[in-house]
């Protein structure tokens, strides 16, 4: 109740996650097999921490550079240049406290109260949730399922568009669904931002993680960086959570044009102030030398795609097609009520999945699972969820 405590409509509006209720339901049961959030099994790699530890003992513990210290902006630059074949800037990365600061600060720079935001769904719920925290509008643009899998409809995205629109979230390849663009389709998506006025901010993260060679430029996954000229108005957020299994380090970017580095660095400033040295340390340990574990995890995620694909294709009840990109496979059971039948799964078949209505329009009967996990795990919780989701009514 908030009756008694007066507080913003914005704060009491933050929308609760329904990933984080299902993991709360089953998060102490003896056994279960995770799948419900996005990372992987395995730790962090010991000579990403190394680093951290070596900065601690140099005594690296005091405040910092608000858009991160040089090294690390060198270091992201760099090695998004290598990825992306093209040079980076690093006076236009800006390092944030996680992804999730990133996405933050990203949406408060283009929209707030009274303002719209053009998001195609079933998506990330943080989008969501950072832009009702700010006052600004979600404005849902649900993606078209397919036996081929989930496509964006431009026509559609484009109709949504209004004079309070201010950007458009382009999540790609995308959580939960997989759903990737292809370049043509990026390009199309900035032609629209651009005859509106529009921003785009773009969550890349999952760009090495992509299957399917239709949406790929090299070895990953098509970006806007491919297309867009030095004065589009587009904003990356980033992370190396997936990457370099370091969700817990909570370290990421912001890239923007460097012309707004004050503005950003004043965000920081007034949120963080600065991301830890000795995290940032590692996360140069990560991205100069972890392209081997970064590989590792493709390999591990690929296979992982692969049982999951092979054992869901066995099941009438469900609707799923395997994902160009990310590491989640997305699936629906018509007429299913996700909620609770991701807590029937807890309890029947002892796997934790994400409900679909957490990820909002288009997800209410779908249920999200990470394969970005070990070959015996995903092999055992397909084997515990196959009776659950036979027994389904089709």
């Amino acid at each position: 109740m908030t009756e008694s405590y007066p507080i913003r409509p914005e704060a009491a509006a933050a929308p609760t996650s329904g990933i984080v209720d299902t993991v709360n339901y089953g998060r102490t049961r003896e056994g279960l097999i995770p799948l419900w959030v996005g990372e992987g099994d395995l730790a962090t790699p010991a000579f990403i921490s190394e680093a951290a530890t070596r900065s601690l003992a140099a005594g690296e513990t005091f405040y910092t550079y608000q858009r991160g210290i040089p090294e690390l902006r060198a270091a992201i630059a760099r090695r998004q240049g290598a990825i992306l074949g093209k040079e980076i800037d690093p006076e236009r990365i800006f390092v944030t406290s996680g992804g999730m600061p990133a996405v933050q600060m990203a949406l408060r720079l283009v929209a707030g109260a009274g303002d719209e935001v053009v998001i195609p769904t079933p998506a990330w719920p943080n989008f969501v949730g950072a832009l009702t925290v700010s006052g600004a509008t979600p404005v849902e643009v649900a993606l078209d399922p397919s036996p081929e899998g989930f496509s964006l409809d431009l026509a559609r995205l484009e109709a949504a568009l209004t004079p309070r629109t201010r950007a458009i979230v382009i999540n790609s390849p995308a959580n939960p669904t997989g759903w990737t663009a292809t370049r043509e389709e990026l390009a199309a998506i900035l032609e629209i931002a651009r005859a509106r006025g529009l921003w785009i901010v773009s969550d890349e993260i999952y760009t090495r993680f992509v299957w399917d060679e239709r949406v790929m430029v090299g070895e990953r996954a098509a970006s806007f960086h491919d297309v867009m000229r030095p004065d589009d108005r587009v904003l990356f957020v980033q992370t190396l959570s997936k990457n370099y299994a370091m969700t817990g380090w909570r370290v990421g970017w912001l890239e923007a044009p460097a012309e707004l580095g004050q503005t950003i660095e004043n965000l920081v400033q007034y949120s963080t102030s600065g991301t830890p040295v000795f995290v940032q340390r590692a996360a140069i340990a990560a991205l100069d030398h972890g392209e081997g574990f970064v590989q590792h995890q493709i390999a591990r995620a690929r296979r992982g795609r692969a049982i999951v694909a092979e054992a869901l294709a066995t099941l009438n009840a469900v609707r799923f097609a395997p994902p160009p990109g990310a590491f989640y496979a997305f699936f629906g059971i018509p007429g299913a009520d996700s909620q609770v039948l991701a807590r029937r799964i807890v309890d029947e078949a002892n796997v934790g999945l994400a409900p679909g209505s957490a990820f909002g329009a288009g997800g209410a009967d779908g249920l999200r699972l990470c394969f970005a996990r070990k070959a015996d795990d995903l092999e055992e919780a397909m084997r515990r969820l196959a009776p659950v989701l036979r027994d389904l009514p089709i």
